[in-house]
């Protein structure tokens, strides 16, 4: 598996705070099994989630975040690349860069309201606003229940502003028998979204 091809497509992924973590950790093992390369963004939150919903114990740096993970999913050399929240000089932060979509996943209420505010605060945000600028690919997975207007509202920007809204809301025709399952549903509709090629689901009708 070579990780310096030209054609090679780079996908930017953001994990924020948001319950859901195994949404995003699924998505980035479809997506180093795809050759794509990976510039991976985890919010100081999304650790903090990390450590309640799995078994996995990030280290505290992101030098050691990026070896863990290149271990753990065998990324090859340089394929995977793990940026802090204040890593400005980072292509992610920049128009110029080769991003060819973003994948916000899963997207707390508040990243959510930001992004659609342009608010920046942070690397995973302003990678975010980038996609939206440069007329990008940006998929937006939230993981709430209820909706309040405010949330539902900003999705509604986001959507108008061709920024695409994933909701984790797995379907059940295909008979889940586990929880793994019902992930794979969901990360299948993003793998689409990204015209990756996957066999987490049958297509329907096959």
């Amino acid at each position: 598996m070579s990780s310096n091809t030209s054609s090679q497509v780079t996908i930017a992924l953001g994990i924020t705070g948001a319950s859901g973590v195994q949404y995003s950790f699924r998505l980035l093992e479809q997506l180093i099994k795809a050759d794509c390369k990976i510039y991976l963004m985890i919010s100081k939150a999304a650790q903090v989630v990390i450590g309640m919903e799995t078994d996995l114990s990030l280290p505290g740096r992101v030098a050691e975040i990026q070896k863990f993970l290149t271990e753990k999913y065998q990324a090859a050399e340089n394929q995977l690349q793990v940026f802090g929240e204040d890593e400005w000089t980072s292509p992610v932060a920049s128009g110029s860069n080769r991003v060819s979509a973003m994948v916000v996943c899963p997207c707390s209420m508040g990243a959510l309201s930001a992004i659609a505010c342009g608010a920046s605060n942070n690397l995973l945000e302003r990678a975010a606003d980038v996609m939206l600028k440069e007329r990008k690919k940006l998929i937006i997975v939230p993981r709430e229940t209820p909706y309040s207007d405010i949330h539902l509202e900003n999705m509604l920007k986001l959507s108008r502003m061709d920024a695409v809204i994933v909701d984790a809301n797995p379907g059940f025709y295909n008979k889940p028998e586990s929880v793994d399952d019902l992930v794979d549903f969901v990360v299948a509709k993003i793998l689409d979204q990204l015209n990756v090629e996957h066999g987490l689901q049958p297509k329907w009708g096959e």
